[in-house]
């Protein structure tokens, strides 16, 4: 006798998802789907948790509503797609990929079901939310994006690797962190960067190794993968995070993204947020303290526009040390990259600048 498959969680998931809707038409009721709605009016900031929260608006989609019927449509496609080719087969697919598979004509139609990948990128979220499962969880990934190095082991798809044995590049963080599993960990932190190029320089002045930590990076806007991983370090291993990014706005963006969450990821926040993050540069402080004023890039009406936007966010506009720092950044007209440091000598930052901050806790929150 063959024994039977066992059926994970995101089969079963998906399996309720198409049940449901079977179970309507065999009433002859109009097939539709409920959850909650994604929509700037319903995401909430809360103050207990420090997270960004979906609120209890409720978006219905049906077939037989013709505001409705192509999304519909999206979302059944799309979840087949998922469950058949990608869950069944435990093969991983990357957003790009699944645009592609779904993207073809309706038959007796003009109408493609998917004409860009922003339409398919939103249905995949929306499938989050309806399933309460993630996208990693869904087998969907994206672009890599990031790198690792420091006192870290892990097993990646049954291979182990030592994070300090990496060379220059150092580890190339995946898409999905979930399946990731740490052998060991012996750093005291980790310091984030959102530049590739400050991740390099400390890495060739062996700043993790002087200062036992874990350095992580992106490019530019911190990648789901990389949240989550800095998540279940901080969670799992009980790492404080340090972020680094440019003293402007944008900088300040990142770090509320890694700190509280993204908007368009409210409802992800139980999974990427890390409320004990905190901020070590650059700040307008620093522009002062380091002769850095010669070294200002000026603003544009584009940068006003976003402090004043971000500095209203629930979570900032009632902190005095923040607007403070949005203050000066009027005040001086000008933004600074974390390479004006440079200026200092070659590896100032990583020989004085961020071993000053860490020892006097010269943070923002």
């Amino acid at each position: 006798m063959v024994p039977s498959k066992k059926i994970s969680l995101s089969e079963e998931k998906l399996k309720e998802l198409g049940d449901n809707l079977a179970r309507q038409i065999s009433k002859k009721q109009n097939p539709s789907v409920k959850f909650p709605t994604r929509s700037l009016s319903n995401i909430k900031y809360n103050k207990q948790t420090k997270k960004l929260e979906l609120g209890k608006s409720i978006t219905e989609r049906s077939f037989f509503n013709l505001g409705h019927s192509k999304k519909f449509l999206q979302t059944i496609e799309i979840a087949s797609i998922i469950k058949k080719q990608l869950i069944e087969t435990n093969k991983h697919e990357h957003l790009r990929g699944i645009f592609y598979i779904a993207k073809r004509t309706l038959p007796g139609t003009n109408i493609n079901l998917v004409d860009d990948q922003t339409e398919s990128d939103k249905i995949i979220e929306d499938l989050e939310v309806i399933t309460g499962l993630s996208r990693e969880e869904l087998h969907v990934s994206a672009n890599k994006m990031g790198s690792m190095v420091g006192s870290i082991s892990l097993v990646d798809a049954g291979d182990l690797i030592d994070c300090s044995r990496l060379g220059r590049g150092g580890y190339s963080i995946p898409s999905i962190t979930d399946e990731l599993e740490f052998k060991k960990v012996e750093a005291k932190y980790i310091l984030y960067t959102e530049k590739a190029a400050i991740f390099e320089r400390l890495n060739e002045d062996k700043f993790w190794v002087k200062n036992n930590c874990i350095l992580v990076t992106s490019q530019g806007q911190t990648t789901r993968g990389i949240r989550r991983l800095l998540q279940r370090l901080s969670e799992e291993q009980n790492l404080p995070i340090y972020v680094l990014c440019d003293g402007d706005i944008y900088g300040a963006y990142i770090y509320s993204v890694v700190k509280y969450g993204s908007i368009a990821l409210a409802h992800a926040s139980d999974r990427l947020t890390i409320p004990s993050v905190k901020y070590i540069g650059i700040t307008m402080d620093d522009i002062i303290n380091y002769d850095l004023k010669k070294h200002l890039i000026r603003l544009d009406e584009k940068d006003l526009a976003r402090i004043k936007q971000i500095s209203q966010y629930d979570w900032f506009k009632d902190n005095k040390a923040w607007q403070r720092q949005f203050k000066m950044m009027k005040e001086f007209h000008g933004k600074v990259e974390i390479q004006a440091l440079a200026t200092k000598g070659i590896s100032f930052i990583s020989e004085t600048y961020l071993p000053n901050k860490i020892k006097n806790k010269d943070f923002l929150e």
